[in-house]
């Protein structure tokens, strides 16, 4: 096996003295092995950066490890209620609460997940504008707009106060374009909130690795990992979920895993499709994200094909510089 070179180390802040490692990639390549073992061999405890591990309840579609079988301590996961709005700037405080807490008892905080915006939000310097309330005058009356005159002209409202906003959103995206007016209300553009995404610069004295692997494994274990969650009980728990009245909540939430099995569990869809479409989605997803991570200059990318998860960990090892 090539030695692995050392990850360089990014210019921080004078003030950004903690040390955190972010373990990044596609799903099904293997983060979450990784990172634990890599927690163990360092002292770490691991902070899930997954939008959806942070719903109780989701647990097999989501991947969560087992309580039972986790060996460091796991942050940001069961920490919000399906039917419960979650964002971003939520997560960010959630986050970066945990990092001080694991930094401040001695130990080394790993921020380990394929959601892209949630990694940023823990690490980078990203400013959220405040959340809206949902029940204020001001979101009713665009939701209304929306509702009697079409998603056309909400975006047509937006495009004629903030036209840089308007470019950035699709019409038919209704709450992002709603969301995008009430912080005009608010004396905060959108377009200038999403102008910071492109300023990569880490709060911490971060490394990142990236995991990737050949594409046609990758794909090979995404549909062997879907078919494991099936076996696992993944349409009883969807059963579960629609019983308790959530299944808006899990078609809204774009969730794969659930929402193309709302339709089954209701007896509108056959299972074959649904499973088909999980797959699909779940290799498309898995595009996406690497498109995200190599756009990060910062990412250290580690092939772990054919690798063990020991083997893994020992090539994440021998790139850290600390």
């Amino acid at each position: 096996m090539s030695q692995t070179p050392h990850l360089r180390a990014v210019p921080q802040p004078a003030w950004a003295a903690v040390r955190v490692l972010s373990v990044v990639g596609p799903t099904a390549v293997g983060k979450t092995a990784l990172a634990e073992e890599l927690a163990v061999q360092v002292g770490g405890e691991i902070v899930s950066a997954d939008s959806m591990q942070v719903y109780c309840g989701m647990d097999i579609g989501t991947a969560k490890p087992p309580a039972e079988e986790r060996r460091v301590a796991y942050h940001c996961i069961d920490v919000a209620e399906p039917g419960e709005p979650f964002s971003a700037a939520r997560y960010q405080s959630l986050a970066r609460a945990a990092i001080a807490d694991i930094e401040g008892r001695g130990a080394l905080p790993i921020v380990c997940g394929g959601t892209g915006l949630y990694v940023r939000a823990a690490l980078d310097d990203m400013r959220f504008a405040p959340p809206g309330d949902p029940a204020t005058l001001s979101r009713r009356r665009y939701e209304d707009l929306a509702a009697a005159d079409g998603v056309a002209a909400l975006h047509a409202a937006l495009a004629q106060r903030d036209p840089d906003s308007a470019a950035l959103l699709h019409p038919n995206n209704v709450r992002r374009v709603v969301r995008a007016l009430e912080m005009l209300d608010e004396g905060v553009s959108y377009a200038d909130q999403h102008s910071g995404f492109a300023n990569r610069t880490s709060m911490f004295d971060t490394r990142f690795l990236g995991l990737t692997m050949d594409r046609s494994l990758l794909y090979e274990r995404i549909e062997a990992r879907v078919d494991a969650m099936l076996a696992a009980g993944l349409v009883e728990e969807v059963e579960a979920l629609v019983g308790a009245g959530l299944a808006d909540a899990l078609t809204a939430m774009q969730a794969i895993g659930y929402k193309e099995l709302v339709p089954v569990v209701r007896g509108q869809a056959d299972l074959a499709d649904a499973v088909a479409d999980i797959k699909t989605s779940s290799r498309r997803y898995a595009k996406r994200q690497l498109s995200w991570f190599r756009a990060d200059f910062r990412v250290h990318w580690i092939d772990v094909t054919g690798m063990t998860v020991a083997e893994g960990t020992m090539a994440a090892l021998g790139a850290l510089d600390w």
